[in-house]
């Protein structure tokens, strides 16, 4: 069943299912919630006895009990008052911590749950997803419910314990006038059902269009320097002002509809109001009922049907909260395609051998990225991928890295297939830097140690950064080591970036380093100081570089050469030119003697 299919109720029913470690916290706040309400009802009746001493005196209802003068039964009636409203505060004091405190942990434990299940999803699902989207379901979606869970939870068990209570009164005082007063709560009742069924589809729109909104924010902030240099800002604005207004228009339909809510509930409230001042009137002034008890019908009317108008805000903040919470629960329901099997190997020889055997993937609704692959790389070695725009080079790497499983065929290290290793084990062998570097909002110190396992030394930190020629840049920044480099690295050039994103590679210490187009934003000269340092860890890791400028893998072993996902050629630099083919190609345009500088896409 889709989002847009399910009921509100189908999405209360998963939610409590999700939240079933917290049912004993769920009964306590509940108890609290129809404790204070009773205690809360009490005045209403209170105020119908004092009537009933000042009028009836001697031979009221509280002289019945052993307090003769009207004085006696004033100075009762004002300590039980009393106790009432000390009862009252306790029991609202209770359910406010529990039910606020219930939301906290709720919210927390729900994003932490859904951004932990988020980060074991393949690729393939952030493919179909945008940041913003996801972004504003971990952090909106969840405050919505927790807007919830803070107050119309206990509001409606608030209003179900009135209803009983205050029914429970009626009949004992009147039947007549009780069948009359509640004949309006059914029409609340279906009210409230029927408002509910049109208002659930409406709100997870509503749901929707904030999330596409999100990501049309997190994207243009991103995107903020290509937007300038391309004078979009007025495009732009106009894109967010539409999306803005889908937003807006969503609201707009789900707002009509639940605020239709409001004036039928009053309507029924007026109803059952004038049924108890009438025919209760009437029956006081015939003397069939006590002026005391009318007191109590009157008061207890408004009691019983006033806060049902609040019921209508508290179905509005249900029906967002549900929408919402299906979003959540949504996320939490993907199913994770790739995780460690049972039982799966913990170990693997470093020196062991790494290969591919037949492997092909394609990625979904494409032809095939990569078609009958096989090769092997010894301990030690170093090797180069080669080849135009979409050969399949840095697809394999995803392949290695189970970012993505392969169709047919099998990558084994050690002899084990790659699905038999436990994943922790293979991510954490394998040390990748991309050319998309990504760096994270805090020191350069923090962003080169980031996933070493334990805490780093300072001079193990400077080791690397010296190794990826990054140690004079950062030797310069304002306080070195410690400057902050602002979101995704903002703060730093694109070279930069990739010699951090190259020293924390190398920190990692693991026995395969991949380098997929490492130092494509560097200069020439900085390349080469940076060349020499990597041929330096030959045959103390396994080395898989991805070129663009094959002037950076003439050294390597071996060169495969891959076209339409199929490797075409392989052996080492001085081999492919001898053999003329598209290694010698590619390395002709971009040799061409003093002309230009070509560089192949990958």
């Amino acid at each position: 069943m889709s989002l847009s299919q399910e009921t509100s109720l189908g999405r209360l029913h998963r939610f409590l299912k999700y939240a079933r470690p917290y049912r004993a916290r769920f009964y306590r706040g509940a108890l609290y919630s129809v404790l204070n309400k009773i205690f809360d009802v009490a005045p209403e009746i209170l105020i119908g006895i004092a009537i009933d001493v000042v009028v009836s005196q001697k031979n009221s209802f509280v002289a019945q009990l052993g307090f003769v003068t009207p004085a006696e039964q004033i100075g009762f009636l004002a300590s039980l008052t009393f106790v009432i409203w000390v009862c009252e505060s306790v029991f609202e004091y209770l359910l406010l911590i529990t039910w606020r405190n219930l939301a906290q942990e709720i919210q927390h434990e729900l994003r932490t749950d859904a951004y932990a299940h988020l980060q074991k999803l393949d690729l393939g699902y952030f493919e179909d997803q945008t940041t913003g989207s996801l972004v504003a379901t971990l952090n909106d979606d969840v405050n919505q419910l927790e807007r919830f869970l803070n107050g119309g939870a206990s509001n409606l068990i608030q209003v179900a314990t009135t209803v009983v209570i205050v029914g429970a009164v009626f009949f004992w005082i009147s039947p007549l006038i009780a069948v009359f007063s509640f004949l309006p709560i059914p029409v609340i009742l279906w009210g409230a059902f029927f408002f509910q069924g049109k208002a659930a589809p409406l709100y997870l729109d509503v749901r929707n269009k904030a999330g596409a909104l999100a990501s049309r924010l997190s994207n243009n902030i991103s995107g903020i320097m290509t937007i300038q240099s391309f004078t979009m800002e007025e495009r732009e604005a106009r894109t967010l002002d539409r999306e803005s207004r889908d937003y807006l228009t969503a609201n707009r339909r789900a707002i009509r509809v639940s605020s239709a809510f409001i004036p039928l509930i009053r309507m029924a409230i007026l109803s059952g109001f004038l049924v108890t001042l009438i025919v209760g009137g009437h029956k006081t002034i015939a003397g069939e009922l006590n002026v005391g008890l009318y007191g109590v019908l009157v008061f207890l009317t408004q009691r019983l049907l006033w806060p049902m108008t609040g019921l209508a805000e508290t179905v509005d903040l249900f029906e967002r909260s549900m929408a919402s919470a299906a979003r959540v629960l949504e996320v939490l329901r993907a199913p994770i395609r790739i995780r460690s099997k049972e039982g799966a190997v913990t170990a693997v020889d470093p020196r062991a051998t790494l290969s591919f055997r037949h492997v092909d993937f394609a990625y979904p609704g494409r032809a095939a990225s990569v078609r009958d692959v096989s090769f092997e790389v010894r301990a030690g070695e170093s090797i180069a991928l080669v080849g135009p725009t979409g050969s399949g080079k840095s697809t394999l790497v995803k392949l290695l890295l189970r970012f993505y499983e392969p169709r047919a065929g099998e990558i084994l290290w050690d002899g084990t297939r790659i699905q038999d290793l436990e994943l922790g084990v293979l991510r954490r062998s394998v040390a990748y830097v991309g050319q998309d570097v990504f760096l994270f909002s805090g020191t350069v110190a923090d962003n080169i140690a980031y996933g070493h396992e334990g805490t780093p030394s300072r001079d193990e930190i400077e080791r690397v950064a010296r190794l990826a020629h990054a140690d004079e840049f950062i030797a310069k920044l304002p306080q070195g080591y410690d400057t902050i480099v602002g979101e995704r690295g903002q703060k730093l050039s694109g070279g930069q970036r990739q010699r951090l994103a190259l020293a924390r590679a190398l920190l990692k210490r693991a026995p395969i380093l991949i380098l997929d187009e490492a130092t494509s934003a560097v200069d020439n000269e900085t390349e080469t100081l940076i060349q020499r340092s990597i041929e330096s860890l030959r045959g103390e890791r396994t080395i898989i570089t991805i070129a663009h400028r094959l002037s950076t893998v003439i050294a390597a072993d071996r060169i495969l050469v891959l076209e339409a996902g199929a490797i075409v050629e392989q052996g080492a630099h001085a081999e492919l030119l001898a053999r003329g083919g598209l290694y010698a190609q590619l390395h002709r345009l971009q040799s061409f003697e003093g002309r230009r500088e070509y560089e192949v896409p990958s």
